[in-house]
């Protein structure tokens, strides 16, 4: 049993606290063939946890597993990391490499490339901020688990940084159920494909003062070369029009965004007719069940 294994190494105590920190407290009498997949990963864990490491080595700590279960491993590793411990992980899986600050890869035993994350992730923040928006403008609440947003991070994830980070805030979504009328951003297709999801998501996202700023910034830029392709450039294509504003809405400077605006007459609405800052999340025609859970 889990709690006879641990018990040759440590207190017992020790063994249930650490089985309880990773959620198998309740599991401490089974055998491991007794456990899902997920579950014995996550014994490993615990296993770890009885030492107090400095240093975690994670060789393909989400091999085989479900998506569920590989959430739930990662999410036990980034509160490590949180804990000031660093982690050290073999993976397979370029998604799972992505949620690293730093990813170094080998062949044959070599270092043949190394990556630093933190540019990539401020793209997928400011894809999250643009849904915020878009989803405003649509008089829709933002609900996490209805949302779809390009990037290597899991949503959930980006929204953890971007709430460290001050961009958003998140509470609960209040009990009452409302309508979800489908709406087109654009740059990221559809919020999510017909019958993926289904009733309410269990958090809801609002972008902060500093969020609202940033998001304003992008869809600036993002509507600013949208004009700039089709009035200046004669662009009739949608998909690459929405396509190459995506690209500049991430790099422009503000130097080179004001001088696009002044060249194009200091324009005040998008080819759409949108308002370039007209945006908003707490103010745009909320549902009642929107107006419950954004209540002060």
């Amino acid at each position: 049993m889990l709690a006879q294994y641990f018990h040759s190494m440590t207190d017992e105590q020790e063994a249930i606290e650490a089985l309880q920190r990773v959620g198998l407290k309740d599991r401490a009498h089974h055998v491991p063939s007794q456990l899902s997949g997920g579950e014995q990963q996550r014994v490993c864990i615990a296993r770890a946890l009885i030492n107090d490491p400095k240093i975690v080595l994670a060789d393909e700590p989400t091999g085989n597993l479900d998506a569920v279960n590989e959430e739930i491993v990662l999410r036990l590793l980034r509160e490590l990391h949180r804990q000031g411990r660093t982690i050290v992980m073999v993976t397979h899986d370029p998604v799972v490499a992505r949620l690293a600050d730093r990813r170094i890869e080998l062949h044959h035993g070599k270092i043949a490339a190394q990556e630093v994350f933190a540019m990539a992730d401020e793209e997928q923040f400011d894809e999250v901020l643009e849904e915020l928006w878009a989803l405003g403008e649509n008089g829709e609440i933002a609900e996490l688990e209805r949302m779809e947003v390009h990037g290597a991070l899991p949503v959930s994830i980006a929204v953890e940084k971007m709430t460290a980070l001050g961009l958003v805030s998140t509470m609960p979504h209040p009990p009452e159920p409302h309508n979800h009328k489908p709406f087109v951003n654009p740059c990221h297709d559809a919020l999510k494909p017909d019958g993926v999801s289904i009733g309410d998501g269990s958090v809801i996202v609002e972008l902060t003062e500093r969020g609202r700023k940033r998001a304003a910034d992008i869809i600036r830029r993002h509507r600013l070369a949208e004009r700039l392709f089709t009035d200046s450039l004669a662009m009739d294509s949608e998909t690459e029009i929405e396509q190459q504003a995506c690209k500049f809405e991430h790099i422009l400077s503000p130097e080179a965004t004001d001088k696009i605006c002044a060249f194009l007459g200091h324009p005040r609405t998008c080819r759409m007719g949108r308002r370039f800052q007209e945006g908003r999340v707490a103010e745009v025609h909320q549902t009642p069940a929107a107006n419950a859970a954004l209540k002060p």
